[in-house]
């Protein structure tokens, strides 16, 4: 019963966290690069339940749900920054390399004070397959965002380690 009432508000749901995304930065393809790696996190979350032996119930479903609004938050982060250099005159490469490293250690501190802070829930028998859920993915997912988001970044905006003309070069 509880399952069936929250798989009914997951669609509108998910359809007004697309919306907000979209009328965060304007654009398609910046929200598009957020949602492509949502789904992949599902990769994490099944080798770490399977990895100790973990079933994926009612509460684990609540883990991963919560699990994709801070991947959400860290694909934000990243790509703001990607797009603030830009805007700044930095070519677009080279935007997505600084951009990683210099967002690598807030998405990575805040994952892992998130993953620490559910150690607790560990022993719990009503939490721990939340908690599994939730520290093994939110570890895969903030993979996902340091690697995969620039790469889909720099595959959707055509971003090459070329120089164009006007980001500096007079040709």
């Amino acid at each position: 019963m509880a399952q069936g009432s929250l798989f009914g508000a997951l669609p509108p749901s998910f359809l007004v966290m697309i919306l907000v995304s979209i009328l965060l930065f304007g654009k398609l393809r910046q929200p598009l690069i957020i949602w492509i790696t949502v789904p992949l996190t599902i990769i994490g979350i099944i080798a770490g339940l399977l990895g100790l032996d973990a079933s994926f119930d009612f509460m684990s479903l609540l883990g991963a749900l919560s699990l994709v609004g801070l991947l959400i938050k860290n694909a934000i982060v990243l790509i703001e920054e990607i797009d603030q250099e830009i805007a700044a005159g930095k070519a677009p490469y080279e935007a997505i390399l600084d951009s990683g490293v210099s967002r690598m250690r807030p998405v990575i501190l805040a994952a892992g004070t998130t993953i620490l802070g559910l150690i607790p829930l560990l022993p719990d028998v009503f939490f721990v397959n939340m908690a599994i859920t939730m520290m093994v993915g939110l570890g895969f997912a903030t993979l996902l965002i340091l690697i995969v988001v620039p790469t889909l970044y720099a595959i959707l905006f055509r971003a090459n380690n070329k120089p164009e003309p006007g980001f500096g070069n007079p040709e």
